[in-house]
């Protein structure tokens, strides 16, 4: 038997257009009116604030479909999904076949996560705590460090991620980087730290196009500063202190250097202007490339389809 908050959530959003159940602790969502789309479904705690909004976002992306074929098999989401600025809400995961949804890859692909672990008991750290947060302000959230690159640099970090920025950081420090541990920036990215191999994901590396890129932030020469570069943001971005209160896989700490009783600094930084810009640039190509007499989808959520071909 449903609690009555439940039941008063679930005709709320069918007010809304929506389909709702929740079992076994997970909402299956549709559109009332797409009834041969894929259920989507979320896994959440009974009780847990649900935002209508991205469950009705979740439930369009669901029901996405390019006229000339291709479709969306399943939609599901993350238990922190949340509703998004561009229709899609974020912590959506959809499979589909035969097209590709750029709102469904949103703008969050300049986030980053870094982990630092520190030597200091927690008493160390509250001594000096409120150092660190005026630091913190300024490096993450105000944009009052100093952040100047060259073009080059710029230009290597676009097309070859943290080791070509590194590259050219180190042929020419400029900004803040003038006064890092440049040999521990090297050390953290030169891919043998664990047993994957990898301190960074991927090196920090993946193909990359620096044409792709917000113009101002690729000029042909000279000096560039992009304020927004590695800082929080909004959304569920943070900086956070931890403690190392238990070990579970011991050669993977050992290698990653972390131990228990550490002091732990976890950072989540935001896609900012870089990611929002790419984001939407795909999303106008998606749009540009529907076919002309063709019905726009009600939800603004453009595809692009893929055309397979066998060899």
């Amino acid at each position: 038997m449903q609690p009555k908050n439940l039941k008063r959530l679930l005709r709320a959003l069918e007010r809304q257009g929506l389909d709702v159940t929740y079992n076994n602790r997970t909402y299956s969502v549709r559109l009332v009116n797409s009834p041969d789309a894929p259920v989507a479904e979320v896994l959440l705690p009974e009780g847990f604030p649900v935002e209508a909004k991205a469950l009705k976002q979740l439930a369009n992306l669901a029901s996405v479909r390019h006229p000339l074929g291709g479709c969306v098999c399943r939609a599901c989401a993350t238990p922190d999904f949340h509703p998004g600025d561009a229709g899609v809400a974020i912590g959506s995961v959809v499979e589909t076949v035969g097209q590709i949804i750029p709102g469904a890859v949103g703008s969050d692909i300049n986030c980053g996560m870094r982990l630092h672990v520190a030597d200091l008991t927690i008493e160390e750290f509250l001594a000096k705590r409120d150092q660190f947060v005026e630091r913190m302000k300024g490096d993450y959230f105000f944009g009052t460090r100093d952040v100047t690159m060259t073009a080059d640099a710029m230009r290597s970090l676009f097309q070859y991620g943290v080791p070509g920025w590194l590259d050219a950081m180190l042929d020419q420090p400029t900004g803040s980087v003038i006064k890092s541990d440049l040999p521990q920036l090297a050390k953290e990215s030169d891919g043998s730290a664990n047993a994957r191999g990898e301190r960074i994901f991927l090196g920090g590396s993946m193909d990359g196009n620096w044409q792709l890129a917000p113009e101002e932030l690729v000029p042909d020469a000279g000096l560039v500063r992009d304020g927004g570069l590695a800082t929080i943001g909004g959304g569920n971005h943070f900086v956070e202190v931890q403690r190392v209160d238990k070990v579970e896989n011991r050669p993977l700490a050992h290698a990653w250097g972390v131990r228990e009783g550490q002091l732990a600094f976890m950072i989540h930084s935001g896609s900012r202007n870089v990611g929002k810009y790419i984001g939407g640039m795909w999303r106008d190509k998606a749009k540009a490339t529907w076919q002309k007499g063709l019905k726009y989808p009600d939800s603004q959520i453009f595809l692009s389809l893929l055309i397979l071909t066998r060899n």
